[in-house]
């Protein structure tokens, strides 16, 4: 523990002095601790001794996601999902299923997978994680619908998601019950506990009886959040629903609460994401690398450059998205800590592949954050400047209809 505590401490003093650059330049923050964990991982620097089945792993995952989802469910109200739930709606009723199943046919096809083990990784594959394209989804001249879109998506999918997998993993154990009943108390649960809680806070702190000092009142989001986290924790509800609806209660019925967290959550769930990350590159060591097939590596690359697309492609059919915020939402759909989390669940529930498929798993993860990463500031400074898209993009709807307007004279 001592060294990870020591390698995290270092890596992100660098990470802190070329910080500025990183937002200047497709140099990525979230890359350099993934490879600094490599290099001083087992194989290579052997500092962190660590395995996927190290309880810092699981831990350290599960808690990035559930605060990048608290601190995402923040950005957005009840009222938004409400009047904006199109776009996302498309995104996760067709292309969450359709990402799925794509992956599927890759998984059983390019490595042999058998049918419910590909179904599986198809699962544990399809949610999205906004934390890797995080200069898109954080530049105001990014259209709004598009950052919403990819926020709420990736908020929502984590949770929906999950019934998959543990179906899959059941028929892939051969288990006849899928105990449907416990895994719908689960869902409900995480939804009832992060709303609840929150509101009530947020009720209490309103009241004539209550007032959070200036100094304090950054605090009363982490407390609601670790409140949220123990309460799921105890009665086995689902962690990742409760996040994202705990951080969408907060924005909906306490702006100044969200206000007042905001800055300090960003940073909360910065240094959670960042340690996850150094630790899970610790765990991609030569020999890892080495034991995945070529077929595994053609299996990665498709997977992300060719699934997503064509099932968002399918989703946006007859939508009123331009083609460019088409092509930037097909290309955005990086794999992250949702996937890692459901890939240890694999990796330790016995079954014959769960070695394989994590190894799977994982390097379509470490190729996402490499890729994505590093090419969401190019993307987004597509939208600052419209001459800095590229001619084969072809030209935005919304900028031909404003030029058509100044070109008609006043009547």
């Amino acid at each position: 523990m001592t060294s990870v505590l020591l390698a995290f401490a270092v890596v992100l003093l660098i990470a802190v002095l070329v910080s500025g650059l990183a937002h200047r330049t497709i140099l990525s923050t979230a890359a350099l601790f993934l490879v600094a964990g490599f290099l001083l991982g087992p194989g290579v620097g052997e500092v962190l001794d660590l395995t996927p089945e190290s309880p810092l792993v699981s831990t350290l995952a599960e808690l990035a996601l559930f605060a990048v989802l608290f601190t995402d469910g923040m950005r957005v109200g009840w009222g938004d999902l409400r009047s904006a739930w199109r776009l996302p709606g498309r995104a996760l009723g067709w292309g969450m299923p359709l990402t799925l199943g794509l992956t599927a046919l890759l998984a059983h096809f390019v490595v042999g997978l058998p049918w419910p083990e590909s179904l599986l990784i198809g699962a544990v594959l399809a949610p999205t994680d906004p934390v890797f394209a995080a200069a898109l989804v954080g530049n105001d001249r990014v259209p709004a619908r598009l950052r919403h879109l990819l926020n709420v998506e990736s908020g929502v999918n984590d949770g929906l998601v999950l019934p998959f997998v543990i179906i899959f993993l059941a028929v892939s154990q051969g288990s006849g019950d899928l105990h449907l009943d416990e895994l719908a108390l689960e869902l409900g649960l995480g939804v009832l506990i992060g709303v609840a809680v929150p509101w009530l806070a947020v009720k209490l702190e309103q009241s004539r009886f209550f007032s959070a000092s200036t100094a304090y009142a950054p605090l009363n989001g982490l407390a609601i959040g670790l409140v949220v986290l123990g309460l799921a924790q105890a009665t086995h509800a689902n962690l990742f629903l409760a996040a994202f609806a705990a951080g969408v209660t907060v924005a909906t019925f306490g702006p100044r609460q969200r206000k007042a967290f905001e800055e300090f959550g960003e940073l909360a769930a910065e240094l959670l994401k960042l340690a996850a990350l150094l630790v899970f590159g610790a765990l991609m060591s030569p020999e890892f690398l080495g034991d995945i097939s070529w077929q595994g590596w053609l299996f990665a690359v498709l997977a992300l450059v060719a699934v997503r697309p064509v099932a968002l492609a399918v989703s946006f059919v007859r939508s009123r998205l331009s083609r460019r915020e088409q092509l930037a939402a097909m290309w955005f759909g990086p794999k992250g800590f949702a996937s890692v989390v459901y890939g240890l669940l694999v990796l330790n529930s016995g079954i014959a592949e769960a070695d394989f498929i994590f190894h799977l798993v994982a390097v379509t993860i470490v190729l996402s954050i490499l890729a994505h990463s590093s090419t969401d500031i190019v993307v987004a400074r597509s939208f600052d400047d419209p001459r800095a898209t590229p001619r084969w993009q072809g030209p935005d709807p919304r900028e031909e209809e404003d030029r058509a307007q100044e070109a008609t004279p006043d009547r």
